[in-house]
């Protein structure tokens, strides 16, 4: 009776350590408002651990010489399982990807708690160091890992003033990369529009653009 409760006690134990490490998790991506936070992570590191324990020993009275289980289906299972979960959080609108960070970290911390659930202590806690150091030391907010912008430059001008030859100028200097441009004219207010789309360097901001610019101008963000 106490070898059972015992082992029970284990087991509850890899349960909780795999919670507090989905938590951990969850805090990261909570804290950069991300769909998947605190308690998603929790639940997902949870869950795991409670497969894999099962996966593991919970079949023992029903095996035997003539009934083998493979425990890895469990585990591949799970996998499987927390990939359909993560690929509702991806969400694609136009030319941006949102949630897929948020995606790959529900599947990793998936595996945190089978690791634990597994009771690969050492292998669980040194995954939750590694996911939280990737995603902290890597996020899209770190300067040298930071992307050029597409943008939209919406700019008015009179039909004599050469704007096209000044914008191209500005952003040769701006080291901007000019990726489509459309042109229109209206005759009767004597003006031109010239819609801009700008591959924008992480190292010049919107604000440095436009002052650069006298004629009445506005920029618009691609979403």
């Amino acid at each position: 009776m106490n070898i059972i409760l015992n082992q029970d006690i284990q087991y509850i134990i890899r349960i909780l350590v795999a919670c507090v490490c989905g938590v951990l998790i969850g805090l990261e991506r909570k804290s950069r408002a991300k769909e998947a936070g605190i308690r998603t992570h929790c639940l997902v590191a949870c869950a795991a651990a409670i497969m894999m324990i099962l996966s593991k020993y919970a079949y023992f009275d029903m095996t035997g010489e003539i009934i083998k289980l493979d425990p890895s289906r469990v585990a591949s299972g799970v996998a499987s399982g927390v990939g359909f979960l993560g690929a509702g959080m991806i969400f694609v609108h136009k030319r941006t990807i949102t949630g897929l960070t948020t995606a790959a970290g529900i599947w990793a911390t998936a595996g945190v708690g089978m690791a634990f659930g597994s009771g690969m202590y050492v292998i669980g806690f040194a995954a939750t160091i590694i996911i939280l150091l990737v995603q902290l030391l890597l996020h899209t907010n770190a300067k040298w890992l930071q992307r050029p912008r597409i943008k939209e430059l919406l700019l008015y001008s009179d039909i004599e003033y050469k704007m096209q030859q000044y914008a191209y100028t500005v952003f040769d200097e701006m080291n901007i990369k000019v990726e489509d441009l459309n042109i229109k004219k209206d005759i009767n207010a004597n003006r031109v529009q010239y819609r801009f789309q700008i591959e924008i360097p992480s190292n010049v901001t919107e604000s440095e653009i436009l002052s650069r610019f006298e004629c009445d101008s506005s920029l618009i963000s691609r979403e």
